[in-house]
């Protein structure tokens, strides 16, 4: 029998013991040359510390005013983190559970790609040449027909074609381009909302809604490989049912009996996962789509 351990002490080999590791309770995790974070350390907690001692965090959000885009943002603040969000609604101050809400909004109509250079100007100036250290793209559109179906790829006119495709792909393309100096200085994190619906049919998402969430999974990958050399990672959540309002309690119960949990996602818990994303225990983690369904895909 070989009696040799499987990883042999051997010097520099990954299972020895290799140099000496600095002491726990004297080593500062900044001196670090990856700015890994301290094991152990809880990022909700850590961030809520550094931000009452004047290292607040910033993201820019999109789609925030309801469902998981409004419970990300209020996780975020509530962790100390200051939040700028961007949609085309303008702002419900009596909504909006976090503070200053008001002056970190910029309203604009993704779907016209003109507006973009405008709404890229006035989030440079709300970050006044700060680090930005995360951009979530969670705003998405998905067209119904006038009687309220789903749209196929035999009936999807191709003016709704395009105004898809501008707010669900082109726009996280622009706003990271745009925002690429701020997220560089910032080490920050870029997460995609991307849908269950990108890797099967659904029965009320439309061809160009899911096509579109297929092509933002794609855009994912290329982006962690471009934007790794600089410090950027990005990721994408794929989330399958989910309790937001527009899903009726009927769906619900005709949905919730074929997920293996048995139940519908709530936003809170796809939040969670995004902030884990944008935090520094997933400072090696990029390139990545987590799947958030309650088991839906097994």
């Amino acid at each position: 029998m070989h009696s040799e351990p499987l990883h042999a002490e051997r010097p520099g080999h990954p299972g020895g013991p290799g140099p000496e590791r600095p002491d726990p309770a004297t080593h500062d995790p900044a001196s670090h040359p990856s700015g890994a974070p301290t094991s152990g350390a809880c990022p909700f907690h850590n961030d809520q510390r550094e931000s009452r001692s004047g290292k607040q965090k910033t993201l820019v959000l999109t789609g925030a005013s309801r469902g998981i885009g409004h419970a990300t943002g209020k996780l975020f603040s509530d962790a100390g983190w200051r939040i700028i969000t961007c949609s085309r609604q303008p702002f419900a101050d009596d909504r909006c559970p976090w503070a200053t809400g008001m002056e970190n909004h910029v309203a604009v109509e993704l779907a016209d790609h003109r507006a973009l250079p405008r709404a890229l100007d006035e989030l440079k100036e709300k970050l006044g040449g700060g680090p930005l250290h995360a951009l979530i793209n969670n705003a998405a559109i998905s067209p119904k027909s006038e009687a309220g179906e789903r749209l196929t790829s035999l009936n999807t006119p191709v003016g709704t074609w395009m105004s898809v495709f501008h707010v669900n792909l082109l726009a996280p393309v622009v706003l990271a381009q745009g925002l690429f100096d701020e997220l560089r200085a910032g080490q920050g994190s870029i997460v995609n909302v991307t849908s269950i619906v990108g890797s099967r049919v659904h029965p009320f998402a439309g061809s160009a809604y899911a096509t579109s969430k297929a092509a933002l999974t794609c855009l994912t990958r290329e982006m962690a490989h471009d934007y790794a050399p600089f410090g950027i990672r990005v990721n994408a959540i794929a989330p399958g049912e989910i309790k937001t309002d527009i899903l009726s309690p009927e769906t619900e119960a005709m949905l919730a009996p074929t997920i293996p949990m048995r139940r519908i996602g709530t936003p809170e818990e796809v939040a969670k996962v995004m902030f884990f994303l944008c935090s520094d225990a997933a400072s090696y983690v990029t390139g990545e789509e987590i799947h958030i369904n309650g088991g839906q895909r097994v």
